[in-house]
């Protein structure tokens, strides 16, 4: 008779806390973008009346991107664009430290080489596609 503690493999206690990281992870990054990008539009809106931001983005990478971000948060001049710019880039981050941290745990708390290297192709094929492209 099996103790009453055990769990099946699928439902280990280590499984259920990485899946709570994980949504956590998530729920953050989309909360976070959603109170960026709307805290930004709502100032655009009290300073000028019209709710659209009136700009668009250069055709840049993520990195470049978020050098750009870190640069105008580092000049301590906070505008609407700056806020509307890290929620945007909150959310295209999100997915990737999820698949990051799915490498970490897979290599590193379940050893399992087949998920680790599935998973971190995944990151490198988000890695060319969000950085390198």
């Amino acid at each position: 008779m099996k103790p009453a503690t055990s769990f099946p493999p699928p439902f280990r206690p280590s499984s259920l806390r990485f899946d709570s990281l994980i949504g956590s992870l998530l729920r953050a990054g989309v909360v976070g973008s959603v109170l960026l990008v709307g805290l930004g539009t709502l100032w655009h809106l009290l300073n000028t009346g019209e709710p659209e931001p009136g700009y668009s983005l250069a055709p840049a990478d993520l990195f470049q991107f978020l050098l750009e971000n870190f640069r105008d948060w580092a000049s301590g001049v906070l505008r609407p664009r700056l806020l509307v710019n890290s929620g945007l880039a909150l959310l295209l981050l999100t997915p990737y430290l999820r698949v990051l941290a799915s490498v970490v745990y897979f290599a590193a708390v379940e050893r399992n080489p087949k998920y680790a290297g599935f998973t971190a192709f995944v990151l490198a094929v988000l890695t060319y596609s969000l950085f390198l492209r």
